[in-house]
């Protein structure tokens, strides 16, 4: 308990050891097996984390106010891919990977296996080749634009600071912003080859699940084809679900840095809504062709003549 007591006063006066701490806890968790009900709290764990991420990038106002992103992006995909590998670990020798797994894949399934798996299938497709490819591309853009633009927009600086518009103070500070956000797109052009691997990662891992599964159950645990392919499939889409789930909202946090634009006091979700509902006559057009396409045969008008009325 003193030992506890003392790790928690060290925290609070050095909150880097928590990162320490988790660095450490994927190191083991490539080596150690872990039992179950520690892989559901490592789960649960890997959701939060997640969805932290995803709620810090939604509300920042400008891209270095989460500079740390893409060191945040390398820790948590290393993370998950050490749990992956741990639940990969429990399908094949116990054919138990934990509740929440196989409630997840129970949920997605339902009456038919086949229905469950293409569902997974479009999920695992969307996050690779539309987030993960588009936030590439945009941050490989970024990092390109970012350099070229960089003697520009420090003759720019040297301009203001010779006409006295600012101090030296204030140019030290412009170069020191203008380095940092170089530094920052450099590193997420970088950053989001983690995000492309640990997709592919992912891919790879549900089919060794699967068919490896499926075959250590019908040899080691004497099941039948129906019954280890039965099971094997929820484990594997619960699996892949628990670890996709959490990396679509990295790859969503990431696509929300990259595509800001820099130079807006207020955050995107402020932005968006006020950019798109801010002409009155957009408003009043859309509304007008909600409503005409509610009129058309065939087309149920209880969803477009709210919408329009909505838009009113």
């Amino acid at each position: 308990m003193k030992v506890i007591q003392s790790f928690l006063k060290q925290v609070s006066t050095k909150p880097e050891l928590i990162i320490l701490v988790l660095m450490v806890m994927i190191i083991a968790m490539l080596i150690i097996p872990l039992p179950t009900y520690l892989v559901d709290f490592l789960i649960g764990l890997n959701i939060v984390l997640a969805i932290l991420v995803f709620m810090g990038s939604f509300y920042i106002e400008r891209i270095l106010s989460f500079s740390t992103f893409p060191s945040v992006l390398l820790i948590t995909t290393l993370f998950r891919l050490a749990l992956s590998i741990s639940t990969s670990r429990l399908i094949l020798v116990d054919a138990d990977a934990g509740k929440i797994i196989t409630t997840f894949g129970q949920f997605v399934i339902g009456d038919s296996l086949a229905v469950g798996f293409v569902i997974f299938s479009i999920v695992t497709v969307v996050q690779f080749i539309v987030i993960t490819k588009g936030s590439e591309r945009v941050a490989e853009v970024a990092a390109r634009f970012s350099l070229d633009g960089m003697p520009g927009k420090q003759m720019s600086i040297d301009a203001d600071l010779k006409a006295g518009i600012i101090d030296a103070a204030g140019a030290k500070e412009r170069r020191s912003i203008l380095e940092r956000e170089s530094q920052l797109y450099g590193s997420f052009d970088g950053a989001m080859k983690f995000i492309k691997g640990d997709a592919i990662a992912g891919i790879i891992i549900i089919f060794v699940n699967l068919i490896g599964g499926i075959s250590v159950g019908m040899s080691q645990h004497g099941m039948s084809l129906s019954g280890a392919l039965s099971t094997y499939t929820i484990l594997t889409i619960g699996d892949g679900l628990v670890s996709q789930i959490p990396a679509l909202l990295i790859s969503i946090s990431a696509g929300f840095i990259v595509t800001r634009v820099n130079g807006d006091s207020d955050n995107m979700g402020r932005n968006i809504m006020s950019q798109i509902f801010g002409n009155p006559f957009v408003l009043i057009v859309t509304s007008a062709l909600a409503l005409a396409i509610g009129m058309l045969p065939g087309f149920p008008p209880d969803s477009s003549y709210f919408d329009g009325f909505i838009l009113l």
